[in-house]
């Protein structure tokens, strides 16, 4: 099979481009594959981080891509179809993870023949932060495919309701597993500048309002001296509430800041260091984080909205808070470092899973599914 991938690749940073590397990879072992690229992903002004590219010394997954589209520029959209159609793909696969690429990615689909099938990986269908252009845009998205794959129930939920009766697939998300091997905990707390002895939790990935950060802080607030947080990654908006209340609490000095972009090179250093792995969020559909700490063998932490319960409450490979609130994530913390048969639970349940969510297994059920579309 001939599949064109249409999403973000290398130099671009982050957990989409992370992820199309390695299904990339993993599909080229049975497939003729080829990375479409964007030229420009966002225009700068729509981009909340410092820069939407790996820096010099980022471990990454350099794949040879072809650059062609332009999401703000529609003069480049048809040039884009008609490239991907000139290479003849028999599937064009796309990543929709926000309503901003409905146009750009809905237009491409439409314009490169009936020969192809169109499927796309739905990353979040509704966004957590949400607009009134929302549902319109991905309707008129999904009215363009053959196929959708959401990567948690909740998610195809979503899609179901949006737009009835697409073939619609769940397949989960696999583990990031790029990271290189877990350091020993004490190189770890070290690299870190962390005091030995404590409990360490952590809180990793995009800072963003529906990720509930202050939440776990104010959870921190009453927990005795013998924990200590561990907080890394970049901010999108203002970092200034979360600061005030790092200030008010009486444990300031156990609350360790790393406010940048983590590079892949650095990742291991954190889940090394940490116990737990806690995700407050408001609203989630999955986690990356989540394929993260499967990944090191970290348990999590997390509350019952989206699809975190089911991905990780009933697969045993964490804790459920039931509501994001901080008296219900300060209670499951103590739960859980007061019964050590919890932790080793949840490692044997990751276990288990670090196998099933494989790229071969992921790649294996996305070609069946597509086969179907074909």
């Amino acid at each position: 099979m001939r599949i064109a991938i249409l999403s973000a690749f290398h130099p671009y940073r982050g957990g989409i481009a992370q992820f199309n590397g390695n299904l990339f990879t993993e599909l080229g072992k049975a497939h003729t594959v080829k990375a479409f690229n964007y030229s420009r992903q966002y225009p700068g002004i729509l981009f909340p981080g410092k820069t939407q590219f790996v820096a010099a010394g980022d471990d990454s997954f350099p794949i040879g891509s072809e650059a062609v589209l332009d999401t703000a520029n529609p003069l480049s959209w048809g040039r884009t179809a008609r490239r991907i159609k000139e290479w003849e793909p028999d599937v064009l696969l796309m990543r929709y993870v926000m309503p901003w690429f409905a146009p750009s990615l809905g237009y491409v689909a439409d314009h490169i023949g009936e020969k192809t099938v169109k499927a796309a990986i739905i990353d979040n269908a509704i966004p957590h932060e949400r607009h009134f252009f929302d549902k319109p845009l991905a309707k008129y998205f999904f009215g363009k495919l053959d196929g959708c794959v959401a990567l948690c129930d909740a998610v195809a939920k979503d899609i179901a309701e949006l737009y009835p009766g697409i073939p619609t697939t769940v397949i989960f998300h696999p583990l990031y597993s790029h990271f290189g091997q877990k350091l020993p905990r004490e190189e770890a707390e070290a690299r870190l500048g962390l005091q030995p002895g404590k409990k360490n939790l952590l809180f990793f990935g995009l800072i963003r309002e529906y990720k509930g950060l202050d939440i776990l802080l104010e959870a921190f607030r009453e927990l005795p001296d013998d924990y200590q947080l561990i907080i890394a990654g970049e901010c999108y908006g203002s970092f200034s509430k979360y600061q005030a209340i790092i200030d008010s609490l009486p444990g300031k000095e156990r609350v360790h800041l790393f406010r940048h972009y983590i590079a892949d090179s650095e990742v291991k250093d954190y889940f090394s260091a940490a116990d737990l792995t806690v995700l407050p969020y408001r609203s989630a559909t999955q986690s990356g984080v989540s394929s993260t700490s499967y990944h090191f063998e970290v348990p999590m932490l997390v509350t019952d909205v989206g699809g975190l319960r089911e991905t990780i409450g009933e697969t045993g490979t964490g804790i459920v808070a039931d509501a994001p609130e901080p008296g219900a994530i300060r209670s499951k913390i103590l739960d859980y470092f007061g019964d050590a048969s919890v932790r080793e639970g949840c490692v044997a349940a990751i276990h288990s899973e670090k196998s099933r969510l494989s790229w071969a297994s992921f790649s294996d059920k996305l070609t069946d599914f597509l086969y179907g579309c074909l």
